[in-house]
This record gives structure tokens, C-alpha cells and sequence, in this order.
């Protein structure tokens, strides 16, 4: 491909290397070369070990945990490159952090999702490529490009693939209808809402099913799995209605907390999620399956490099 002989380059910090080193291998190119060191003081320092004058550089680097220092990583690399006279920085944020912190909830809070967006476009991203930001009005807190991924086509993939029957694909809230909706419509199921309250952060009360789900196989589906509260409590509802058996997808595996114990207690059949954050090995447990995003951020890289619709992934 053309993209070959235009300079692009792949560069990552510590937060997800080996997805870097995913789509690096897709795109048939090696990431670049930089090293990140932190000083005794806990200040992080970035070298960029070859030259990147004129390249379309693009930077992997979810946000998660810790989700501050790797923002600071983030935006350190980006201004240190581009200060090396980058033609093009593009930040790869497969988990944009800060996310679920999207609007005023209350007198004087912040709104920290637009603040990370001021700061990254402050430090010279001139684009950001994402995939399910938890509220899709995220995507306007930029004053540059967002191309906004969906992770449902892998997720729909998958199921297509496990050849389940009778399914019914659940949104664990109002909030998430439109993405348990697309999941359906792609994968040939019917559609039911959990209708809940959340009285404080993490924390959730299932109030009722909306949709038939008796004797049914259940695709439970979220954007994040945090402390898995939400989930477990879902499942053990769904079951008491008479589900025959209940799965869990979710594209971003924060999985904080008490969460792995939480899905290793409960009668859950599989929780299906992508790579967008690396999973510890103490958290690689059998009723998780992770699938890889590298082929699709592969592609979106390879179509804003080459000035190409990138809307063409989505379907």
C-alpha cells in the first residue's frame, strides 16, 4: 500500500504497548523507538529515539489505570514530538478516561472529560481516534477531529460466530438502548431494558426487566465494566425471571475493585470484552474472553493516514 512510502509512524507509552505492537504488526510497520523514565520525584520524562520531522505520527495510549499518569505520558510524548517537527500527531485512545465525568451532576462540579479534551488539543494532538466513549457529546469537547469507533461489530462478530439461539440482547440501563439495539439488529435477537437507579457511584439497584426474557439466552451489553456491580446484579435478576442463561459483553475492561471476584461468583456464563485496556493476569480469569481491536484501529489509521473515509468501518 501507499501508506508505506509517507512516513507514518506508531509510538506508545506504557498504558497498552502490546496492542501497539498489534497494530504496528497489522500495518507491517515497527513501533518507534522512545523510552519513558520516571525520576524520584515521580516526574516522567520522554525521549523519542529517532526521527519523526514530517511523519503522520499516531500514538496509542488508552487512558486507563492509572489513569493519570498515563494521561501525563500522553500528553508529554505528544509535545515532545511535536517539537520534533512531527507533521501530524494523532492520539489513539482506545479508553478515553474521565469519560463517565461528562456534565455537571451537581452545583460546582467540573466537567473532566472536556478539561483531558483542552489539555491533549493544548499539547499538540491534532486528532483523536476513540472507540465507545461512555457519552457520545464527548466527541464534541474536541475543537479537532474525534473518529468515534464502535466496538459492537466485534463484540456481534463474536456471537454471530458462538451460534447461540433464542437470544435477547439486554441494555443494563436506559442510557445504553441505541448500543443494545445495534448488537440485536446485527446479531438477530429481540431487545430488553433493565430499568435501575444508581444511588450512588458504583453502585446500582436492578428495578425492573422491560421485554421477555423467560427461557431465554441473555447478551447482556455496557460500554465499561468498572467494579461489575451493575453486571452481577443484572445477571441474578435476569436468571430470577426465568433467563435460561446470561453473557456480558462490554467494550472497555476497567475492571476495578471487587470486580473479578464479583463475575467469579456469579452464575454469569461469559464476559466477552476487547483489549482496549491490557488485562493483568491476575485478572485473566476463564469466564473472560478478550478480543482484539488492533485489526479495526489498524484500518482507521491506515484511512486518516490516506485521507480515506474512516465512516466506511462502521458498518
Amino acid at each position: 500500500m501507499s501508506f508505506f512510502n509517507k512516513k507514518l509512524k506508531i509510538f506508545t507509552a506504557n498504558a497498552n504497548p502490546a496492542l501497539a505492537e498489534e497494530i504496528a504488526e497489522y500495518l507491517g510497520v515497527s513501533v518507534g523507538s522512545s523510552q519513558i523514565k520516571t525520576f524520584s520525584d515521580g516526574e516522567i520524562q520522554v525521549e523519542i529515539d529517532e526521527s519523526v520531522r514530517g511523519a503522520d505520527v499516531f500514538v496509542v495510549q488508552p487512558t486507563c489505570q492509572p489513569v493519570n499518569e498515563h494521561i501525563m505520558e500522553l500528553l508529554i510524548m505528544v509535545d515532545a514530538l511535536r517539537r520534533a517537527s512531527a507533521r501530524r500527531i494523532t492520539a489513539v485512545l482506545p479508553y478515553y478516561g474521565y469519560a463517565r465525568q461528562d456534565r455537571k451532576v451537581r452545583a460546582r462540579a467540573p466537567i473532566s472529560a472536556k478539561l483531558c479534551a483542552n489539555i491533549l488539543t493544548a499539547a499538540g494532538a491534532r486528532r483523536v481516534v476513540t472507540m465507545d466513549l461512555h457519552a457520545g457529546q464527548i466527541q464534541g469537547f474536541f475543537d479537532i477531529p474525534v473518529d468515534h469507533l464502535p466496538g459492537v461489530p466485534i463484540l456481534a462478530e463474536y456471537f454471530l460466530n458462538k451460534g447461540l439461539q433464542d437470544i435477547v440482547v439486554v441494555s443494563p440501563d436506559l442510557g445504553g438502548v441505541t448500543r443494545a439495539r445495534d448488537l440485536a439488529e446485527r446479531i438477530g435477537a429481540s431487545l430488553a431494558i433493565i430499568d435501575k437507579r444508581r444511588p450512588e457511584p458504583n453502585v446500582s439497584e436492578v428495578m425492573n426487566v422491560i421485554g421477555d426474557i423467560k427461557g431465554k439466552t441473555v447478551v447482556i451489553t455496557d460500554d465499561i465494566i468498572d467494579t461489575a456491580g451493575t453486571v452481577v446484579n443484572a445477571v441474578d435478576a435476569l436468571l430470577e425471571r426465568g433467563a435460561r442463561d446470561v453473557y456480558a459483553c462490554a467494550t472497555h475492561p476497567v475492571l476495578s475493585g471487587p470486580a473479578i471476584e464479583r463475575i467469579g461468583k456469579s452464575p454469569l456464563k461469559e464476559l466477552i470484552v476487547t483489549n482496549t485496556i491490557p488485562l493483568a493476569d491476575e485478572k485473566r480469569i476463564d469466564k473472560i474472553r478478550v478480543l482484539s481491536i488492533a485489526p479495526l484501529l489498524g484500518e482507521a489509521i491506515i484511512r486518516i493516514h490516506e485521507d480515506l473515509s474512516v465512516s466506511k468501518l462502521f458498518d
